[in-house]
């Protein structure tokens, strides 16, 4: 039975004896489930089952989302325990820093952190400009022999940030079949079995031991050599297995997140009569616009699962140690005690505090390289394609699914 197919008491049922059933099914692919708000407005932090099968407390309002990710009683190091609850068919037992908690988090964060600076990602601005264009000049000449009909997925949102990052850390960009196919499985929560989750983790565990190795022989001025070159120098701050997984986190994130976030936006500016004018019309707007587009269609619903370490009161509830906890940023995106007409797409929304690069500690690391490209992407789209449209209706387009990281899985446009 989906969640589309229970009564109302059983899509409320959180601390009765039977846990909804997660993930929720959406509608289309700008459209979440209504299960959420309907969970906001009466059972915030309720009882969920996780394809797992493992049960987890699913906190839908934007207060107890943001408390969770900033109380370090609940713990993401806990996840790796032997037996502790975990959100897909495999576990992830492996030192990335999104699964370390307290002072390792900030030993390990702090390396990066000295390299993946502001200022970094300044100096990229117009490295991603001319990829930008690039592509979109390859857009515009593909479009004259195919009826300027194009998929934006295929011609713009998926190389874009995949060039970007390999470009960013030093992988080699013809490597990217293999690497976003090991992506793809990495981030599963239904949509692979266990044995090709462990199986991606093993193949991207091994792939940047290769890369690593060659980092060491020939090193150069990207990323990846840094790093190898702060664990050669002391390896007390940085084991071998955190460098190789600090590797597979930066590369996995740093494209499966934007690639979504591009085709989310593209469409949602697309869907609704007049917004894609407006972004137009407003250069000075486009970051402000870019957070509005980060805060409604978010590449995914939830966040990483936590561990409570001990018994907390969240919002009335009493989650026991132990217990999983499932935030959902998208969720608390869309609370109306936080956010004035949290439905609805307002461009120049002010002080927009939403909760789509996480909060706390694991606080996105990339989180200024994403508007980076989101920035650039979008407006230059946008200004060189000013009557771009969809070529399907909005409903149509289609959603990834059994994924954490979700977005459009293409998305028809013409001009």
């Amino acid at each position: 039975m989906t969640t589309e197919q229970m009564t109302e008491p059983e899509a409320e049922a959180g601390t009765g004896a039977e846990p909804i059933p997660y993930p929720f099914p959406r509608p289309d692919a700008l459209t979440p489930c209504p299960h959420y708000a309907r969970l906001r407005e009466t059972q915030p932090v309720a009882r969920v089952r996780m394809p797992s099968g493992d049960s987890a407390h699913l906190v839908t309002t934007y207060d107890e989302v943001r408390a969770v990710l900033a109380d370090p009683r609940f713990s993401r190091a806990a996840t790796l325990a032997e037996g502790a609850p975990r959100l897909a068919a495999a576990p992830q037992r492996f030192p990335s820093l999104p699964n370390l908690d307290g002072a390792e988090h900030a030993r390990v964060r702090a390396l990066v952190s000295r390299e993946f600076t502001a200022r970094r990602v300044a100096a990229l601005r117009p490295r991603i400009q001319q990829l930008t264009d690039a592509l979109l000049d390859e857009m515009a000449a593909r479009g004259e022999a195919d009826g300027r009909t194009t998929d934006l997925v295929q011609a713009l949102a998926f190389p874009l940030p995949v060039r970007v990052i390999c470009e960013l850390l030093g992988v080699p960009q013809a490597d990217q079949e293999r690497f976003t196919a090991w992506s793809g499985a990495f981030v599963a929560t239904t949509g692979s079995t266990a044995e090709e989750m462990l199986g991606a983790i093993a193949a991207l565990r091994d792939y940047f031991a290769s890369l690593y190795a060659e980092k060491r022989r020939n090193p150069g001025e990207d990323l990846l050599s840094a790093l190898v070159s702060v664990r050669d120098s002391d390896q007390e701050r940085l084991s071998e297995q955190e460098l190789l997984f600090l590797g597979v986190s930066l590369l996995v994130a740093g494209h499966e997140t934007t690639v979504n976030q591009i085709g989310n936006s593209v469409l949602a500016l697309l869907a609704e009569p007049g917004q894609a004018d407006r972004f137009r019309a407003d250069p000075d707007g486009v970051p402000a616009a870019v957070e509005e587009l980060l805060r409604l269609h978010l590449p995914g619903d939830e966040t990483l699962l936590r561990i409570a370490v001990e018994d907390v009161d969240l919002g009335g509830t009493l989650i026991r140690a132990g217990e999983a906890v499932l935030p959902s940023l998208g969720s608390g995106n869309r609370d109306g005690a936080r956010f004035a007409q949290p439905e609805r797409l307002e461009l120049d929304r002010p002080l927009n505090a939403h909760l789509s690069f996480g909060h706390g500690i694991h606080y996105c690391l990339g989180s200024g390289l994403a508007r980076a490209e989101l920035q650039i992407a979008l407006w230059t789209l946008f200004e060189r394609f000013p009557t771009l449209r969809l070529a399907v209706p909005a409903e149509q387009v289609p959603r990834t699914s059994g994924r954490l990281i979700t977005g459009v899985a293409s998305l028809p446009v013409s001009w």
